[in-house]
C-alpha cells in the first residue's frame, strides 16, 4: 500500500523546538498559507479583520508543515490541500476544513523540443510531482485515464514545485504536473510546453485546496474561527473583483505579472462550501482510496464544517 511522506521544513521543526514561539496572544492570530498567487488570501487578511484583531501570516512551502504547526499550536488557521485534509483525516487528526481556498490551478508540462505529443508518449518517462496534493491525484487520473500505471510505465519522482522548472530545464526530468504559475512560467522561459490540462472529472470538480483549523479550536474559540472565515471570504471576494491587485501582490512573491497575468485563468480564488462542495471532497477520498493513497475514507461530517462560511453566506 502506497502512504503518502511528508518533509518538514525548518519552519515547522523550529516550531515544534520551541525556537519559534507559539501563538499565545489571543489579539494576533497566526495563519499559515503558501506564497502563491492562488493561496494569497491571507496575505490580505489584515485589511478585513473585523473586531481589533491583528494577523500574522507565517508563508510555507508545503500543506504537511503548515499542518504540523496548526496541530503544534502554532497557528490558528492555516492552508492545505484537500487531499492532504482527507489523508490527515483519516490518521485520525483533529482538523478541520471551515473554508475554501482556491481551485484549478493545475497544468501537465513536457519539455518544449522533446518527443512527447501526448499523453501517451509519457511511457518510460520521467515526472516530477508533489505527493499528498490535488496535482499527485490529477496526475495519476491523467495517467490512468490514458491507460499509464502511475507504478509501472512511468517514474514518478519527489520534486518540490519550486524545483520542477530547473528541473525540467536541465533534463532531470521529462515532465512535471504542478500549479501555476511555474506551467506558465516554464513556457514563457522557453523550456516547457503544456501539454495537457488535467481532467478533474464531473465528481471531484475543480477543488484543489481549503483553510483548516482544529476541533478543538472550534470548540473553544468559535468566534475567532468565523472571524477568520468572514475575513477570508471578504479578502477573497476584494481580490477576484480586484485583478491587477491580486497579481500585482503576487508578484511580490518573486513572479513577473506578465507571467502571472497569463497564467490567471488558470486559477480561481474561493472560499465558500455547500452541499455540492461536500459531494466532490467524497468523490476525491474514493478516487484516493482506489488509488491506494489512503486505506480507509474519513469521516467527512468531522472533516469539514459548513457552519462558518453559511454564516458569512447569509450577511447582507
Amino acid at each position: 500500500m502506497k502512504r503518502i511522506r511528508f518533509r518538514r521544513s525548518l519552519a515547522a521543526l523550529l516550531i515544534l523546538t520551541g525556537l519559534l514561539p507559539a501563538a499565545t496572544s489571543a489579539r494576533t492570530l497566526r495563519v499559515g498559507t503558501w506564497k502563491t498567487a492562488q493561496t494569497i488570501q491571507p496575505f490580505f487578511y489584515a485589511e478585513f479583520m473585523e473586531g481589533g484583531d491583528k494577523v500574522a501570516v507565517f508563508p510555507f512551502t508545503n500543506p504537511a508543515d503548515q499542518k504540523t504547526a496548526l496541530l503544534a499550536g502554532s497557528l490558528d488557521m492555516c492552508g492545505t490541500t484537500i487531499v492532504h485534509a482527507i489523508h490527515a483525516s483519516t490518521l485520525g487528526q483533529p482538523v478541520v476544513l471551515v473554508a475554501a481556498l482556491c481551485n484549478k490551478s493545475s497544468a501537465l508540462v513536457v519539455k518544449k523540443h522533446g518527443a512527447v505529443q501526448s499523453v501517451q508518449d509519457l511511457r518510460g518517462q520521467r515526472i516530477g510531482y508533489v505527493p499528498g496534493t490535488m496535482h499527485e491525484i490529477l496526475l495519476r487520473e491523467t495517467l490512468t485515464r490514458h491507460r499509464l500505471s502511475p507504478e509501472k510505465d512511468v517514474t514518478l519522482l519527489r520534486i518540490d514545485f519550486f524545483d520542477m522548472g530547473t528541473a525540467l530545464a536541465r533534463g532531470d526530468i521529462d515532465a512535471f504536473l504542478s500549479g501555476e504559475p511555474f506551467p506558465t512560467l516554464a513556457v514563457r522561459k522557453g523550456y516547457g510546453r503544456i501539454l495537457a490540462y488535467p481532467y478533474y472529472g464531473e465528481s471531484i470538480g475543480t477543488i484543489n485546496a481549503g483553510m483548516l483549523v482544529t476541533r478543538e479550536m472550534i470548540r473553544q474559540k468559535p468566534d475567532t474561527v468565523y472571524r477568520l472565515v468572514k475575513t477570508h471570504a471578504r479578502a477573497t471576494r476584494y481580490l477576484t473583483g480586484n485583478r491587477e491587485a491580486w497579481l500585482a501582490k503576487a508578484a511580490t512573491f518573486g513572479t513577473d505579472i506578465d507571467t502571472l497575468r497569463a497564467a490567471a485563468d488558470n486559477m480561481a480564488l474561493t472560499w465558500d462550501m455547500d452541499k455540492a462542495f461536500v459531494a466532490r471532497v467524497k468523490a476525491l477520498g474514493r478516487r484516493m482510496k482506489a488509488l491506494g493513497i489512503i486505506e480507509q475514507e474519513p469521516d467527512y461530517d468531522r472533516l469539514i464544517d459548513l457552519t462558518f462560511v453559511g454564516r458569512v453566506r447569509t450577511e447582507p
